[in-house]
């Protein structure tokens, strides 16, 4: 007997148009590589041995009640409107509702073709499963909104690219997979009917205080907001912010060609299809705006007054640059040791950033210095931070818990490229002790532990990664 999940399913509940009935395609020999124990207890997952977690999460065998379905949406794609997307390799299980009272999505990603597929595979090797599980495991821990990684099974099938390919599923759990462009597909279509029924689901869903769509375009434009404030204070690249991959309950999703920053610039890309920087990491509250405004369209479709519907929405989304600006500015004032930052402290982390880039400076390990005074090493010319460094002991002189709180904001470790790159080499050769032991590491990144201070060390001119790519 399949393993039980208490599936209380409700988007499948909705009509047929919301996407395809799907089973997930059985693998040949599915091993257990991962599995998020203190996930699953909080989704209130039974107790299951390695085989049956491997059997059930590689999607050979569907826990009872399970509904699996490919979720249908479209969406704007480095700008250029594609009608029709969709899962096109994964398979939403169902939903749970955890021991913390909040309704969650099981989805496996790298589950075999569906009717989205668009002659892809389905499938998914075993770089990009390890790369988000990892990388999304340390955005919460981080304390950033995201997806999570469930589990981690590896297929025992190769997955052709430029060559074989071991492959893997990943487990993703989700506060739910509406994005952006599931609105826009029925907003394309003239479909306002389901487009309703959407925006219905997802108030009642996410935002039940939301008063009808603009309400809900509202509550996502804040929630939107403060997540790429804390994107950039973190030094977080998403790498491809099309409107398929904005979640409308304000979570990361999507973890493709997503990297770090290391030595700090505004323009900083790595997303191997992002040949013009559309999506580079100066630009991510520009984009959001652009994001955000395509779901305002979709919306006002089904406003009774459209021309007072514009108006409105227009204003909401005129709205974001400020509510980012906001957040960045408390986000970088406590990075820098102020408790309550001011609209005048703009011009001292500005200062502070431009030097960093100037002269090289890591990002990650400059902020983390400042709390134990040796920020000054980050910097190719260390007078360069000298000139700063002035100004803001004058500032700090009302800051008595500065330390305390830069230690607590600025993280020590963040998932580093080259390593995330080494723990993958290392996994593809049979290896997985890296893997754990970076996620281990970064389950605690505010702490100071020398026994994994290696994995802040910023790469060695050998060990630069020029690029990420997708895991498709």
């Amino acid at each position: 007997m399949s393993m039980h999940i208490p599936f209380d399913n409700t988007y499948a509940a909705l009509p047929p148009v919301f996407f395809s009935s799907q089973k997930p395609t059985p693998v040949r020999a599915p091993q257990l590589l991962a599995y998020n124990e203190g996930l699953a207890e909080l989704l209130g997952l039974p107790d299951a041995g390695q085989d049956e977690l491997a059997q059930v999460f590689s999607g050979n065998h569907l826990p009872d009640g399970s509904a699996p379905i490919a979720q249908l949406y479209s969406g704007h794609q480095f700008g250029h409107y594609n009608p029709q997307l969709g899962d096109g390799r994964a398979v939403l299980l169902g939903e749970v509702v955890g021991t913390d009272g909040q309704r969650r999505d099981i989805q496996l990603k790298g589950s075999g073709p569906t009717p989205y597929s668009r002659s892809g595979d389905g499938r998914a090797w075993l770089g990009p499963v390890l790369r988000e599980y990892v990388v999304s495991e340390a955005m919460h821990a981080l304390g950033i909104p995201t997806t999570r990684a469930l589990a981690a099974v590896a297929t025992g099938e190769p997955v052709y690219r430029e060559g074989a390919l071991p492959g893997a599923v990943l487990t993703r759990v989700a506060a739910s997979h509406l994005r952006v462009g599931t609105f826009q597909v029925f907003a394309a279509r003239s479909d306002t009917r389901s487009l309703q029924q959407l925006t219905d689901y997802a108030i009642a869903r996410h935002y039940p205080a939301a008063d009808g769509p603009m309400g809900l375009l509202t509550a996502v434009r804040d929630a939107q907001a403060a997540l790429v404030a804390k994107w950039m204070s973190v030094g977080f690249i998403h790498g491809v912010m099309n409107t398929d991959n904005c979640a409308i309950s304000g979570e990361t999703i999507d973890y493709g060609p997503c990297a770090f920053l290391d030595t700090y610039h505004p323009d900083t890309v790595f997303s191997s299809i992002d040949r013009q920087g559309r999506y580079a990491y100066a630009n991510q509250p520009d984009i959001i705006v652009w994001n955000l405004a395509q779901l305002a369209t979709a919306l006002i479709q089904i406003m009774p007054d459209r021309d007072a519907a514009v108006e409105e929405a227009t204003a909401i989304i005129h709205a974001t640059p400020t509510l980012i600006r906001g957040h960045w500015l408390r986000l970088f004032g406590r990075k820098i040791g102020l408790a309550q930052a001011q609209e005048d402290d703009m011009a001292l982390i500005s200062d502070l950033l431009t030097r960093m880039a100037q002269e090289q400076a890591d990002f990650t390990n400059t902020f983390r210095a400042l709390a134990d005074g040796t920020a000054r090493a980050q910097f190719t010319d260390p007078t360069s931070y000298d000139a700063w460094h002035s100004d803001w002991q004058a500032r700090l002189a009302s800051e008595p818990d500065a330390p305390a709180l830069m230690r607590a904001t600025n993280p020590a470790l963040i998932p580093r490229n080259h390593r995330i790159e080494q723990m993958i080499e290392a996994a593809v050769a049979g290896d997985m002790a890296p893997f754990h032991r970076l996620l281990s590491a970064l389950a605690t990144p505010y702490d100071d532990n020398p026994a994994v201070a290696d994995l802040a060390r910023p790469p060695l001119e050998t060990e630069i990664v020029p690029a990420t790519f997708c895991g498709t």
